[in-house]
């Protein structure tokens, strides 16, 4: 008996059966890697999204007139919880790197401060006020660019929150 044909054809499946094996394993990580910056991308617009419509909640409930400063107190950090910054916020710790959830929790801690200060009599744009509303435009550029730089996409050639001038308006330029 010739061994040759045999020997060839065993050959010949086990390279083809490998290569598929190869190929597949290579699709399932490309795939598995889709899937993570699609679910950080979901995670990451959440979060952004959140903390942008804290922030005009609380300076909205800042510039309101209250009753009492115990109640407008009581509001803002009623707000702040309610506002789903938590959930957000833990949904970040569990899915982005390291950066990108220390670049997060300072924007969280801004938010924080901010609502505090209001909490505790600071007018909306005060020098003070426009410290800490500075103070978070510049932690969440960080946060932001961090998310960008992980999901693979370029830098931003601007600020999303412009500066503001003395007047606590956008300064131009």
């Amino acid at each position: 008996m010739d061994w040759l044909p045999l020997l060839s054809t065993l050959a010949g499946a086990a390279i083809g059966v490998g290569s598929t094996v190869v190929a597949d394993r290579n699709r399932w990580k490309r795939e598995d890697a889709k899937d993570g910056r699609r679910l950080r991308l979901d995670v990451y617009t959440q979060y952004t999204t959140t903390v942008k419509v804290l922030g005009e909640t609380l300076r909205a409930l800042a510039e309101r007139g209250h009753p009492s400063d115990e109640e407008r107190g009581l509001a803002l950090r009623e707000a702040f919880r309610d506002s789903g910054i938590g959930v957000a916020s833990e949904r970040m710790w569990l899915i982005a790197p390291q950066p990108v959830v220390k670049a997060c929790d300072g924007v969280f801690h801004c938010l924080r401060r901010i609502c505090e200060g209001y909490a505790d009599g600071t007018v909306v744009s005060s020098p003070e006020d426009r410290a800490r509303w500075e103070a978070r435009g510049v932690a969440a550029a960080r946060m932001r660019r961090l998310m960008r730089e992980d999901l693979g996409v370029g830098p931003l050639t601007e600020r999303h929150s412009p500066l503001l001038d003395d007047r606590g308006d956008p300064a131009v330029p």
